[in-house]
């Protein structure tokens, strides 16, 4: 087949979006099929720049910068994306008809565009959906239900109308889908996160030496730091803990809350965290590998579930995670069953405290629980499974293959469908 992937940000950027689409666009050709990827890039020269990448064909559409940007400038060229690449790219979609198309949210915008090359090229679309918007951003209390949320949630049904097929995040997420959308025939599925279990780098010292870390158990985050993580959890983390000599707590990322948290941890005088520009994919995993303790922070107004793709960054490099999430999320019963990490209720300060303090003072616990979550990503969140369950809809060889492989415990392998 010939595989078209949209997503709103791609390599070179650290973005968990751009690694699950890369890892999905490479499994896929090497299961037999042309892929080629869809990208807006702030740094091309001219309208459209292809280049091969690991055997895939890449296409980047000049575009204004999305992340980072100022919160209006990044809505409105958000707003136009599907505009921007059509506009640029049609006669590059005119002269490569695909078979399929794949396409991931966050962004919400690419319904129009996709809605556009379904008609063009007469062929499905599958929306891998990690991340329900605007309805996170209510339930955070960033947005009211003005004018605003409502052009938001009018965008977010468009990209679900033109999917022949949605996978979500969690079983949980589909009580959304009964809540906000009962009379909508959506075809819905649980598609968990995925990465490539490739062997992590070998652990240095070199950043531990370079940012002083020496002798010290730290606790890694990396990604996205803005206001659905609640980086305000972690900030209290680091004081609960700021008398343990041991612990010590980096963040590597970019997002809108980085300036207001550096200046509060300065407010407050902590010593025992400090945040790190984004840096590239490689020399992120190799921190990763370095590190100690993968650690993640979800707002505990959220309603809606997900599984953050950092997560299978730190399973890969065989790191125990310490996890503070919100209410009802299935996360916390899926680590806990698999003794992968610790986990807690954001909200629940004391046990996220001593969460932590105990992972700062037990190296066989740490190493216990990284064990044990490496062996959860090999058994349920490899690339190739989830590949076979995507193409299942459209291809009959893979719909084979995935029933043979699907396994029903705790809904991890399995399609969980409402129609």
């Amino acid at each position: 087949m010939r595989i078209l992937l949209i997503v709103d940000c791609y390599y070179p950027s650290t973005k968990s979006g751009a690694k699950l689409v890369h890892d999905l666009g490479v499994e896929m050709n090497r299961q037999g099929h042309q892929v080629t990827v869809l990208t807006p890039s702030e740094h091309n020269l001219s309208d459209l720049e292809l280049t091969s990448e690991d055997e895939l064909l890449v296409v980047r559409v000049r575009n204004g910068q999305l992340k980072g940007a100022p919160k209006i400038q990044r809505g409105l060229r958000e707003a136009s994306l599907s505009e921007t690449l059509w506009n640029r790219g049609v006669d590059f979609f005119r002269a490569n008809p695909q078979d399929l198309i794949v396409f991931y949210s966050p962004t919400i915008f690419f319904g129009e565009l996709v809605g556009k090359l379904k008609e063009m090229w007469n062929c499905p679309a599958y929306l891998v959906l990690r991340d329900i918007f605007p309805q996170w951003a209510v339930d955070a209390g960033v947005m009211s239900k003005g004018p605003a949320y409502h052009f938001f949630r009018w965008k977010e049904f468009e990209q679900y109308k033109v999917a022949d097929v949605i996978g979500v995040q969690s079983p949980a997420n589909l009580e959304y889908f009964a809540e906000h959308a009962p009379d909508e025939n959506f075809n819905l599925e649980v598609l968990y996160n995925w990465t490539a279990p490739d062997e992590a780098p070998k652990p240095s010292q070199a950043h531990r030496n370079q940012l002083g870390l020496q002798d010290k158990v730290v606790f890694f985050y990396g990604g996205n730091i803005g206001v659905a993580q609640d980086m305000d959890n972690i900030v209290r983390l680091a004081a609960h803990l700021q008398q343990e000599p041991r612990a010590h707590f980096l963040l590597v990322g970019e997002g809108s809350e980085v300036p207001r948290l550096k200046t509060l941890i300065d407010e407050l005088g902590l010593t025992n965290i400090q945040i790190q520009p984004a840096v590239g994919q490689k020399e992120y995993l190799e921190m990763l590998a370095e590190f100690d303790v993968g650690l993640m922070s979800l707002d505990r107004r959220l309603r809606t579930q997900n599984f953050p793709g950092k997560l299978l960054g730190y399973m890969s490099c065989g790191k125990p995670l310490l996890c503070s999430i919100n209410p009802g999320n299935d996360l916390k019963e899926m680590v806990e069953r698999h003794e992968a990490g610790l986990c807690s209720i954001n909200g629940e300060d004391e046990l996220f405290g001593a969460n932590a303090l105990a992972l700062a003072r037990d190296e066989l616990l740490r190493r216990r629980l990284g064990r044990n979550s490496r062996r959860l990503l090999d058994r349920y969140f490899s690339v190739s499974s989830i590949t076979r369950q995507i193409l299942s809809h459209f291809t009959v060889a893979a719909a084979r293959e995935y029933v043979t492989e699907s396994e029903p415990e705790l809904g991890l392998g399995m399609s969980w469908k409402v129609s």
